[in-house]
């Protein structure tokens, strides 16, 4: 909506989450209208969406790539995980666990199918 004092709209904010993701916002109208142009794009170009430095498949080789040409220095490698995850207790006495076999969710071993005999007709 616009009035005298601007343009009023509703906006989606992806980077909160619950009641805070959605607002509104009133600006003037010259700076609503300066805003929606730089949505617009020169005659001639296109906008190709999910290409370039940022596209998803080439992402972390055309960062590593962009900060090796800008001798910027190399990112933090975040702290290794060298807390070992704490066991449940046993639910029987309530000591200690300890793992004696793991296996990777639904690969765990079976035995084979059954035959199935299947009984030959005989002809009459």
């Amino acid at each position: 909506a616009f009035d005298e004092d601007g343009v009023r709209f509703r906006y989606k904010d992806y980077r909160r989450n619950g009641a805070e993701r959605y607002g509104a916002m009133t600006l003037s109208t010259d700076e609503f209208i300066r805003r929606f142009l730089l949505h617009v794009l020169p005659r001639g170009f296109h906008r190709i969406r999910h290409y370039g430095l940022l596209a998803s498949a080439t992402r972390k080789d055309s960062i590593a790539r962009a900060r090796e040409l800008l001798a910027a220095a190399p990112p933090p490698e975040p702290p290794p995980e060298d807390r070992p995850v704490p066991l449940p207790p046993c639910p029987c006495c309530g000591g200690r666990m300890r793992i004696i076999e793991s296996f990777e969710r639904w690969r765990q071993k079976r035995p084979p199918p059954r035959t199935i005999a299947l009984a030959a007709k005989t002809a009459p």
